[in-house]
């Protein structure tokens, strides 16, 4: 059976219909029709029965009443075939005139019939067929009645349907941007009872997470903005005390400086810039924004950028993306570092490619997708400074331009950070 609902209902009343036109079709030819077709075989068996166990005189008054005649059999044509009325009628004939007969019909222009038996030598008895009961080409009048039938039953089962499943894609669709951070639509509820209860539980559940992220937002916010106060009165009063002790305060400053990047990046994690516009942007000049900064004096980040189609983007989100992925290459790769575009195809998909380059230590194989947890590092490859976050923003950025991000290992050293974004 097919997996998805909408098909195995389709399929299920295909089935009900096309079994219910066999069985109206044998019906059909099983009663009425049939049983006029083997009256007048029967009939026409009797006449030539009697017409060829007559004497010579007898025949001829038979000839000039019925029709019958003995013709040569280069004078024969040869028969037509109408299913399934011309089978039953010769079968019939054949089960009363004996095996050996032989019987050819003709319905188009005058039709007659003609029979021959082992008697009759060369010779064939032709039989005017008048108000015969063999339909001709009708029996595909019946066909396409039935085909006629079945059509109009698929399309009415095909929007009855329809009408079911657009709710519930309706549902999938809420869902996926739900999961992907976005805020939704409430669903309408006008709509059969059952889709109907379903809506309200899911607009519930939309809402409650919505007011979670709010209440979220809000608690880091909050905590950055009250943390924030006594960090500068503490570095304040570390410059101030300077004079007494020089290598204290100044690392008490730069852990002060720490924690304040640290907050700074928990801000950023919760704005993951939903609320910033798409527009149809190329990528290749969001990148050399960001690299231009980087590269005065001296070319520290190489650029490969291959033309490519522009897509929709969030701008400032996705300098943040590059941003972070080539901070993150330059502080573990060193020198090195290359930046590609390219376009590249999968299961007949195209995809627009970034890749960042480094050829710093790599990292182990088993921590390619916790490093994108927050909160992780990778310890066993990376340094164990900072709070784990940055990729955790990246991913989730990235995520919501529908695109995907993986760390890959070079080979001859080095690591691989690429974006794919479906074209």
């Amino acid at each position: 059976m097919p997996r998805s609902f909408f098909a195995r209902t389709i399929t299920l009343v295909l089935l009900v219909t096309l079994f219910s036109k066999i069985l109206t079709m044998l019906y059909l030819l099983a009663n009425e029709d049939l049983l006029v077709d083997r009256q007048y075989s029967h009939g026409t068996a009797m006449l030539v029965t009697s017409y060829w166990a007559s004497d010579p005189t007898a025949r001829e008054d038979i000839e000039e009443v019925t029709g019958l005649r003995l013709i040569p059999s280069r004078m024969v044509p040869q028969g037509e075939v109408h299913w399934p009325y011309s089978g039953i009628f010769t079968s019939q004939l054949r089960e009363e005139l004996g095996d050996m007969t032989q019987v050819r019909v003709r319905i188009q222009g005058q039709p007659l019939l003609w029979v021959h038996q082992p008697s009759y030598g060369d010779n064939w008895l032709q039989v005017p067929l008048y108000a015969h009961p063999l339909r001709g080409q009708r029996i595909w009048m019946v066909v396409l009645w039935l085909g006629l039938i079945g059509l109009l039953s698929t399309a009415a089962a095909w929007v009855f349907v329809r009408q079911l499943n657009n709710p519930l894609k309706t549902l999938e669709r809420a869902a996926r941007r739900i999961g992907k951070g976005h805020s939704v639509r409430l669903l309408d509820t006008n709509c059969p009872a059952e889709i109907a209860e379903v809506y309200r539980a899911f607009n519930q559940m939309a809402y409650d997470v919505e007011e979670a992220n709010r209440d979220r937002a809000m608690l880091l916010a909050g905590v950055s903005h009250d943390l924030r106060t006594p960090l500068t009165r503490m570095r304040l009063s570390t410059e101030l005390l300077s004079s007494a002790d020089p290598d204290l305060t100044d690392g008490m400053i730069r852990d002060i400086e720490d924690m304040d990047a640290i907050l700074d990046q928990f801000m950023s994690f919760m704005r993951d810039g939903s609320t910033e516009a798409t527009e149809p942007e190329d990528i290749n000049d969001i990148i050399r924004e960001v690299v231009a900064p980087l590269n005065t004096g001296e070319e520290r980040v190489r650029l490969c950028l291959e033309p490519v189609p522009r897509i929709k983007l969030r701008r400032l989100s996705m300098k943040r993306v590059i941003g972070n992925l080539i901070d993150n290459a330059l502080y573990h790769g060193g020198s090195g570092i290359e930046v590609c575009t390219y376009i590249t195809r999968a299961a007949a998909q195209p995809y627009l490619v970034v890749s960042i380059l480094d050829r710093g230590p790599g990292i182990d194989p088993t921590e390619c997708e916790a490093l994108f947890t927050p909160f992780i590092r990778g310890d066993r490859a990376r340094t164990t400074k900072g709070t784990g976050l940055g990729l955790a923003i990246v991913k989730r950025i990235a995520e919501s331009h529908g695109a995907t991000v993986q760390l890959l290992n070079r080979s001859g050293g080095g690591t691989e950070a690429r974006l794919s974004f479906p074209v």
